[in-house]
């Protein structure tokens, strides 16, 4: 028991370390941010994000950010980068390196024949007297007191601020950029993610059977209707308009209340006025549609014109919840 406290203790403890030097960070972003945000936007070659160890995974994780918010990276590591993989940068590419010491053999090495091909380097550090903050035209800082290792050696703390800093500059160049949930949807158009941004109702339905009946069809036909088509619910259409809706639950109930329905027929039963979406609505307006008013099918219209059905199972098989 005494193991149990003495961990969730530490965890917290760790938490509070890192949330404290996080906030602490705004206190650090000065012109050298801003110039360095704005050199990035205004170049028309690609970001080279550059580091070592620790440092170099958080710069793979920052080219990602960069990456699906419009901004070309490229990641190369610090130590390939003096074997051979320097003919990774252009000539007109910025270089971002991340170092929370910023006086790694390898950074010293790598600087020298980054500035002699006449590149910008920003510095991503926590020490602006380093070499590699001497170094550079911009230097982000992202000095922190301590690390939340005990022993203050691992890094923790020091690579949290350089992924928060990678993120508050991948959200500044987004925004200068103007990059829209449209944007965003070209660059991840796989996965729940994309499908959310780009998926519509129209994509989803014309894939399924599309059940409709008229308003004087026989129960019996209704019900083939909707056991043949399997989405558990048909359209009752006039001149192909929508005037009505008939689910499965519909034809338990009117069972639970009549013995005799040989005389009934669709206009009996179905609901007036049924809730519907629009062809070309995003297939996430459909699943808000159907949460609110807690139905698991919508009707689909296209030009005011029935165009089929859009069901809860389909949302789920695509990823949408």
């Amino acid at each position: 028991m005494k193991e149990k406290k003495s961990i969730i203790e530490i965890a917290k403890q760790t938490i509070a370390i890192e949330s404290t030097a996080i906030l602490n960070l705004s206190n650090l972003i000065t012109d050298d941010f801003t110039s360095a945000t704005q050199l990035i936007y205004n170049s028309t070659g690609r970001v080279i994000i550059t580091g070592i160890g620790k440092s170099a995974i958080i710069a793979k994780k920052i080219v990602a950010t960069l990456n699906s918010t419009g901004t070309p990276a490229i990641f190369m590591h610090a130590a390939d980068a003096i074997h051979g993989d320097l003919g990774l940068i252009l000539k007109k590419d910025i270089v971002i390196c991340i170092s929370k010491s910023g006086n790694t053999p390898e950074i010293k090495a790598l600087i020298p024949l980054i500035k002699s091909s006449k590149n910008k380097i920003i510095a991503i550090t926590g020490n602006k007297q380093s070499f590699l903050g001497q170094q550079a035209d911009f230097i982000i800082n992202t000095f922190v007191n301590k690390e939340a290792c005990p022993n203050n050696l691992a890094p923790t703390t020091s690579t949290t601020a350089q992924l928060v800093m990678g993120d508050a500059l991948a959200i500044c160049l987004l925004n200068l950029r103007g990059f829209s949930s449209s944007d965003f949807a070209k660059y991840h158009p796989g996965g729940a993610l994309g499908k959310k941004l780009y998926l519509r109702v129209e994509n989803i339905s014309s894939v399924n059977k599309k059940p409709l009946v008229a308003s004087t069809t026989s129960i019996r036909h209704v019900i083939v209707e909707i056991t043949e088509k399997m989405l558990g619910v048909t359209a009752v259409v006039e001149n192909n308009k929508i005037i009505g809706i008939i689910t499965d639950g519909d034809l338990r109930r009117m069972l639970s209340k009549v013995d005799n329905f040989s005389n009934l027929t669709a206009k009996d039963i179905m609901s007036k006025n049924p809730k519907r979406i629009q062809a070309n609505a995003m297939a996430v307006e459909a699943l808000e549609v159907m949460e609110t008013h807690e139905i698991s099918q919508l009707l689909v219209e296209k030009n005011g014109n029935y165009a089929g059905i859009v069901h809860l199972h389909d949302l789920i098989k695509e990823g949408i919840i």
